[in-house]
């Protein structure tokens, strides 16, 4: 059913906008912290998620159902951050994998004296560098809710980490961006990071940042659209640096925190 309606939606992209107005509320919906954007964000972002799974092939595996709100959400997600930048920046990769929840993948590993292992593990999102976008669609419903966490951004900025063909935490920057600038921002804030989870002490971040670089630069992103506020307060520059390359500024209109009396 999915791909047939997938099928339709590439060859009627102008009719598709009003033919699913009944199911935009529920999309939206199901990402609360889009509410904080203007309408006329919303409208470019809802234009941008039909462009979206009209170029990208979605996948349900695994017994997953998915229906159109669901679908619709998935993209709106995925449209986010590239909301400034163009959908060119999702290029070279065609298809979002949809599990119903956790999955195993199995991958190698090396070890710091070379030796390659063998690694099998549960995940809730992966990407693969020139392949699909895996998700887990338990994760991707328990997202957006404001409180700094989101597969679908998290994985698609792995996707923006890729293009250059490194996974590092470094994506492609604009022109006008300092690389120098770039790098102290994050380094001083993974190393921070990293001292904190090891320590067990609270952190601003997901401790699973403090796994990789590339890590870092995925969760950051998450928390940067998903609770702007909150990691402005706790690393400024990071989110200084990631206004800059996703040409969004979404602390800007969130709602301010009303303090108790």
């Amino acid at each position: 059913m999915l791909a047939r309606w997938r099928d339709w939606l590439a060859g009627h992209r102008r009719a598709a906008a009003p033919q699913l107005a009944e199911h935009w509320p529920a999309a939206f919906a199901r990402v609360p912290v889009l509410a904080h954007w203007s309408a006329a964000d919303r409208e470019r972002l809802q234009q941008l998620a039909l462009d979206f799974l009209a170029g990208k092939v979605l996948e349900p595996v695994d017994q997953a159902t998915i229906d159109r709100p669901q679908a619709l959400a998935i993209a709106l997600q995925a449209a986010l951050p590239v909301l400034n930048l163009g959908l060119d920046w999702y290029r070279g990769w065609h298809a979002l994998v949809l599990y119903p929840d956790e999955f195993r993948s199995r991958f190698e590993e090396v070890d710091e004296a070379g030796v390659v292992h063998q690694v099998e593990d549960w995940r809730s999102g992966e990407s693969w560098a020139a392949g699909p976008l895996i998700l887990s669609l338990a994760e991707v419903a328990a997202g957006g809710q404001g409180h700094g966490h989101n597969v679908v951004i998290h994985e698609c900025a792995h996707k923006l980490d890729q293009l250059d063909g490194d996974t590092n935490g470094h994506p492609p920057l604009h022109p006008g961006m300092d690389p120098a600038a770039w790098s102290s921002a994050f380094a001083a804030a993974y190393r921070d990071l990293g001292r904190r989870a090891l320590r067990h002490l609270r952190t601003v971040l997901d401790p699973y940042g403090a796994e990789s670089p590339a890590e870092f630069f995925a969760v950051a992103s998450e928390m940067f659209f998903d609770d702007p506020p909150g990691l402005q307060r706790g690393y400024p520059a990071v989110y200084a640096q990631l206004a800059l390359f996703y040409r969004q500024d979404p602390a800007a209109h969130w709602p301010a925190l009303v303090e108790p009396p």
